[in-house]
């Protein structure tokens, strides 16, 4: 196997660190609903039964359980996108969980211009443009949201954040398709390394289940079929995958340095280690199938944790259940570590795919499984393809190796975006 070299770029010896999680996911509210659903093999997928998904030929989606604005208050969730809804939320349960003040930085010792945020979305208000464009050719201009501008913007989900803690730092926004949440945290974790930023908070937030996305990906062929089974619809890596089902929700890291974790007495998850990109130019949406640009973000995520493919233990894949991309994504890892030499898993047989907020909830999964060093099942995968050729961790949860100190979280999206998170146990 080659090991990626283990010079690194310069940049300075300041570490960051995980000290706080949020989510909201189709598993339920909170990052504790999601450990225990992922531990527990359950499933966030389920029928879409509102008359506007009448006559769609896919009629499944991975949902949020509870409707988002009736956490908050009302005149608050008025003025939010369903996606700022559901970061603000996560955003906030990360910032309790940090041991931080909900009151935001006006409460608390921190310095407001000194921290940040860092969201991830693909589409964020979107769909209260259609809603409000389907008003103006029914109702006329004078029926249009005076909110529709503010709202329609992918980046009103950081805005809203930090308004809702008084984050004067920087609110940030990352689109670059399904990689947008991972992408998200690895540009706070370069914030904090050269000290733009002492503490920021960063992930993904998608509210994508509408009728126009899902025809969309419906008319591309992307989407699982399943309408029958929607419990076993999204198959990651399974013999019989036939595509990805479309979900909701969010994710949110603290992410911190070190020194400034440490001063203030926190609790530490673990250590964002490191993060790589890369571009297929292969296609509009179809992954290069020799997985050779999965292969750069993994090589580059782990020069820039000065490690090498020896330390990882543990791969959170992609692995969306779609036929091609579940296939590029094992021939890189593969490639790099062997056949069956790391367990891997894919926790979109339970979450779907949350598109702009994967990256972000999966790294808290993935921060979960190193803090509790247990790997959680990978469902949907009953039959797994026999040309996948990894260990993929099925049917029940498995204790962590010891061997290494690192696992990777990797995301890859539409157009060859390609973003990989290393997270180190302390």
């Amino acid at each position: 196997m080659c090991q990626p070299s283990r010079t690194t770029r310069p940049r300075p010896d300041r570490r960051v660190v995980v000290t706080g999680l949020g989510a909201i996911s189709p598993l339920g509210v909170g990052a504790p609903e999601l450990w225990a659903g992922l531990l527990d093999g359950r499933c966030g997928v389920r029928p879409l039964d509102g008359p506007e998904f009448d006559g769609q030929p896919i009629r499944i989606a991975a949902t949020v359980p509870v409707e988002p604005g009736s956490l908050l208050p009302r005149p608050q969730a008025r003025r939010m996108n369903r996606a700022a809804q559901f970061a603000v939320l996560a955003a906030r349960e990360a910032w309790r969980d940090a041991g931080l003040d909900v009151g935001g930085t006006r409460d608390s010792e921190l310095d407001p211009t000194r921290t940040g945020v860092s969201v991830g979305s693909i589409i964020g208000g979107l769909p209260v443009l259609v809603d409000q464009d389907r008003r103006l050719r029914e109702r006329g201009p004078r029926s249009v949201s005076p909110l529709t501008a503010a709202m329609a913007v992918p980046s009103q989900a950081a805005s809203q954040i930090s308004l809702d803690l008084h984050i004067t730092g920087e609110a940030r926004t990352v689109v670059s398709a399904c990689a947008s949440g991972t992408e998200a945290i690895g540009q706070a974790v370069d914030r904090i390394r050269y000290g733009h930023l002492d503490l920021v908070l960063a992930g993904g937030a998608e509210a994508a289940v509408t009728p126009a996305v899902m025809a969309a990906f419906a008319s591309m062929r992307a989407l699982s079929t399943r309408n029958d089974d929607p419990l076993a619809a999204s198959r990651p890596f399974d013999r019989h995958r036939t595509g990805f089902v479309n979900g909701e929700g969010a994710g949110l890291l603290v992410l911190e340095s070190e020194e400034h974790a440490l001063a203030r007495g926190a609790r530490i998850y673990c250590e964002a280690a490191g993060w790589g990109l890369s571009a297929d130019a292969h296609h509009l949406a179809a992954p290069d199938p020799t997985g050779v640009g999965i292969e750069r973000a993994v090589r580059r995520a782990l020069v820039d944790a000065e490690a090498g493919t020896e330390d990882v233990m543990h791969v959170n894949a992609h692995a969306t259940g779609t036929i091609d991309g579940d296939a590029a994504e094992a021939r890189a890892l593969r490639t790099l570590f062997g056949a069956g030499n790391v367990p891997v898993t894919a926790p979109k047989g339970g979450l779907g795919h949350l598109q702009g907020a994967a990256g972000g909830v999966e790294a808290v999964a993935t921060a979960l499984t190193l803090h509790h060093g247990v790997v959680p099942p990978t469902i949907g995968c009953d039959d797994l393809d026999e040309n996948i050729g990894l260990d993929v961790v099925r049917k029940t949860t498995r204790v962590l190796s010891a061997r290494g100190d690192l696992v990777l979280s990797n995301s890859f999206g539409f157009g060859g975006h390609n973003a990989v998170l290393a997270l180190r146990r302390r």
